[in-house]
């Protein structure tokens, strides 16, 4: 492990607490071996100790080649803390660690494969879309680093938005999809299921009017109490037609798109209280041109919408 480049160690103790435990441990094995090895045998005799009524031991020595095995053992981990780290924050005499070996790698990579992926940054999204090259090498990115949560199909899974429909909850043209990867997103649905804003009654009411708006089932009197209580508890956000706000990426209502699931409980559940998502951002992480190849892989799945200048 590497512990010179690590956040854990935040006070003086913890540096000094992994030391000592590291060393009482070597030389204790190092004490125990020597214990065994002076220990004084006689061959052929037991000990005593009986096991299974009548499994014995016997008072043999343990075998030299076992032994002076784990007396290398010992000899190998002094020289490796003493080349490498594993002391606290000592970093071992050749100053090797893992965050460098990482970005040397890094860097190795960015040598062999950037002129590839620069190629294309160049291009506009939609021409990269179109190109073959580009579109696989766009698949392997996204396996890389979008598929454990939008799926390996970028179909989505409850919590993570399908990338393939048409609905997109901060836009889905090319600008707004690089936006959203490269800065990432952060969406709030506030609590509102206490007062002053609603009781639980009234949290039912609106989700029922919610859920006949894309012809979900619910019940027609609490439907229009929820009505009523729309515009003061949900049109701030959503609309005064419940159709969203793609700008600041509030949800349309009135589709057939749950990003959490269409189910009456779980409805009463976001709206009592409330839900966070969090897209994280990539663009620091993996670079301008890989974004670029990216977004053009998720415009070109079938969802996304084309740039405004070009409507």
């Amino acid at each position: 492990m590497d512990f010179k480049n690590t956040s854990d160690f935040v006070h003086g103790f913890w540096n000094y607490y992994v030391i000592v435990i590291v060393i009482v441990s070597i030389i204790g094995c190092a004490v125990f071996l020597w214990v065994q090895g002076s220990a004084k045998h006689k061959p052929g005799e037991v000990t005593g100790h009986v096991w299974d009524e009548n499994l014995e031991e016997y008072s043999n020595p343990m075998p030299n080649w076992w032994r002076w095995m784990f007396y290398i053992t010992v000899v190998f981990a002094l020289v490796y803390l003493a080349l490498y780290p594993g002391l606290g924050n000592m970093a071992g005499s050749f100053g090797w660690t893992a965050r460098g070996q990482y970005e040397a790698e890094m860097q190795a990579a960015e040598v062999q494969y950037g002129p590839k992926f620069n190629q294309f940054l160049e291009q506009d999204i939609m021409s990269v879309a179109a190109n073959p090259e580009a579109r696989e090498m766009g698949a392997r990115l996204f396996q890389t680093y979008c598929a454990q949560c939008h799926g390996g199909d970028a179909g989505g899974s409850p919590g993570f938005p399908n990338l393939k429909d048409g609905d997109w909850l901060w836009g889905g043209t090319p600008e707004r999809i690089k936006e959203s990867i490269t800065l990432g997103r952060m969406g709030v649905m506030p609590p509102m299921g206490t007062k002053p804003d609603m009781d639980a009654e009234q949290v039912k009411d609106v989700v029922h009017y919610v859920r006949s708006l894309s012809g979900l089932t619910a019940d027609s009197v609490r439907i229009q109490r929820g009505q009523e209580l729309y515009p003061q508890a949900c049109a701030a956000c959503h609309g005064v037609d419940a159709k969203g706000m793609e700008a600041a990426g509030y949800p349309n209502l009135t589709d057939k798109i749950w990003l959490h699931g269409s189910r009456e409980d779980k409805m009463i559940e976001i709206v009592t209280k409330g839900i966070t998502n969090q897209m994280p951002p990539y663009g620091e992480f993996i670079g301008e041109a890989r974004v670029h190849l990216l977004t053009a892989y998720v415009w070109g799945l079938g969802g996304g919408v084309k740039p405004v200048a070009a409507q």
